[in-house]
């Protein structure tokens, strides 16, 4: 058990506290270089959502500045060093002031102002945002107080995800879109928030020394606010969470039953739609007139799927009634047919050459052991032998003796007897003894 708690063991890796602490302050400022930079990034991310692009947003996320002085609110409430608390939360401010600026900069300009799948994905956050955020911090501070850094926090930046929330949010402030600039900006909070407190948890657990004195009540309040702070954030995000794991639920249900339920003798399905919010499966088909009756019997199968109250709409695209209409789709449904019946044929055509070898197998073994009784078994099969310019069948004849071996002159025999009864040039003899 010791050797396996010494493998669990961060503290021999520690870096110096002097270390760590320069370390944290240096990373909280946002001036000259570092702002640039988180300017730099903000456009990065921006064109990378506006044209849709993950690798241009990972890239954006690589270079950005912001996992700093989120690191150093977290460390600093947990080393109660208050006045390093105020530089970092100002610093934190102020960036989150110029990204929100330069973004909604960057999408009042631009073009295009379509919301893709990449922009969308960042305006519903959940519980599993929390989860990202608090092991992405719980990664992030244990590398940087470690003498061992390695890749880590290239991998937390991209993990945690800062950046792309915070353009979206000023994508929704530069189209008036509320919905998607509060989704996002929650989503940056929940980051912000569990980054903080992961880094809180691991400085305090790995006891890094408290750098000012402060009386215990501050201590009790500090930590009040940091607990009230993180239910707030994360209470939201439980309810969306359980909001995704049943629409997510509600598209596997609907799917398996459109899958099997969805026939309707004479009409084609042409498409389908789900609706998980609204609880709203639509079907259009194209065919014959669908009855009512027919309507009925698909409704009464959605509670055997669990999707009982669901507004199933089936409407008919169009309807076969002129006959030039008919004729072609009846012309193409002949087509397929025969295209069927001619995959049949090749697969049936298949079967029987195999069931035929088998018959050929059993029937020249019979023959054989009574031409040479110390053959017990026998294989024969049809085999391709393929060179660079050439392909040549032949047959493979395996046959199995008894303690009696077979003799050369036998062997002789036995193959010429073979290419007479298989018909073949080729014959292959492996005598197994």
């Amino acid at each position: 058990m010791n050797k396996l708690f010494r493998r669990f063991n961060i503290r021999s890796e520690q870096e110096d506290y002097e270390v760590i602490h320069s370390v944290m302050e240096s990373g909280i400022v946002f001036k000259g270089t570092n702002l640039w930079i988180l300017i730099f990034a903000i456009f990065i991310a921006c064109v990378g959502l506006n044209v849709n692009s993950t690798a241009v947003i990972i890239g954006a996320m690589l270079i950005s500045p912001l996992m700093g002085p989120i690191i150093g609110m977290g460390y600093s409430l947990a080393t109660y060093d208050f006045t390093l608390l105020k530089k970092s939360g100002s610093n934190f401010g102020f960036a989150v002031a110029s990204g929100l600026v330069t973004s909604t900069l960057y999408f009042l300009i631009t073009p295009i102002n379509e919301a893709h799948s990449e922009l969308l994905a960042r305006t519903q956050p959940n519980i599993y945002d929390v989860l990202i955020a608090l092991f992405g911090g719980l990664a992030g501070i244990i590398a940087m107080s470690s003498k061992i850094k390695g890749n880590i926090i290239p991998g937390v930046a991209i993990a945690t995800a800062l950046m792309p929330p915070l353009c979206t949010a000023g994508y929704g402030l530069a189209t008036a879109s509320w919905s998607y600039f509060l989704g996002a900006f929650y989503l940056f909070t929940i980051n912000t928030v569990f980054i903080g407190a992961a880094t809180l948890i691991t400085v305090r657990l790995l006891k890094f020394p408290v750098i000012t004195y402060t009386d215990e009540k501050k201590k009790i309040k500090a930590n009040r606010w940091v607990t009230v702070i993180a239910l707030m954030t994360m209470i939201p995000s439980i309810y969306f969470g359980y909001i995704m794991v049943q629409q997510e639920n509600y598209n596997q249900n609907a799917t398996s039953f459109i899958n099997n339920e969805s026939f309707i003798e004479g009409d084609y399905l042409l498409q389908s739609d789900i609706n998980p919010a609204a609880k709203k499966i639509s079907l259009v088909y194209g065919g014959k007139a669908i009855t009512d009756s027919e309507k009925e019997e698909m409704q009464d199968k959605l509670a055997f799927y669990g999707l009982k109250g669901t507004d199933l709409e089936i409407r008919l695209g169009f309807e076969i009634g002129d006959t030039e209409l008919k004729t072609s789709i009846q012309d193409k449904t002949i087509t397929e047919l025969n295209r069927l019946r001619l995959d049949l044929a090749n697969n049936q055509a298949k079967l029987d050459s195999i069931s035929n070898n088998n018959e050929l197998a059993r029937a020249v073994f019979h023959e054989i052991s009574a031409l040479f009784p110390q053959i017990i078994a026998c294989s024969v099969g049809e085999q391709l032998f393929f060179t660079d310019s050439l392909t040549t069948p032949y047959y493979l004849v395996v046959v199995d003796t008894a303690t009696e071996p077979l003799t050369e002159t036998d062997q002789i025999k036995l193959k010429s007897w073979l290419a007479t009864r298989l018909k073949a040039d080729s014959i292959q003899l492996f005598v197994a003894n």
